[in-house]
């Protein structure tokens, strides 16, 4: 069996502590352009994804001329029941 010492525990729960702090030390410095980076990245891929949909747009005007000659007749016909009325008396 292997057994660990309590030099090595420290060890170890030493340099966990210096990766961690190592790290947040890293970004702190270098989180901002990091940020940065991808969100410039993602920006580039909305507005890719923005000028495909106008040049669709585009093309899909450019293809033919809509003309309408007049307006079809209204087939809506207006009903002027509401509905059906019936009496009733209040029972005490």
């Amino acid at each position: 069996m292997f057994e660990a010492s309590l030099g090595d525990f420290f060890q170890v729960i030493l340099i966990i502590l210096l990766i961690y702090f190592g790290i947040k030390i890293i970004f702190r410095f270098f989180g901002p352009s990091i940020m940065r980076f991808i969100f410039l990245k993602i920006g580039q891929k909305f507005e890719k994804k923005f000028n495909q949909q106008q040049e669709f747009t585009n093309e899909m005007h450019r293809k033919g001329k809509t003309t309408i000659d007049k307006k079809p007749p209204s087939s809506r016909k207006v009903k002027k029941e509401v509905g059906e009325f019936i009496d009733y008396e209040e029972i005490d």
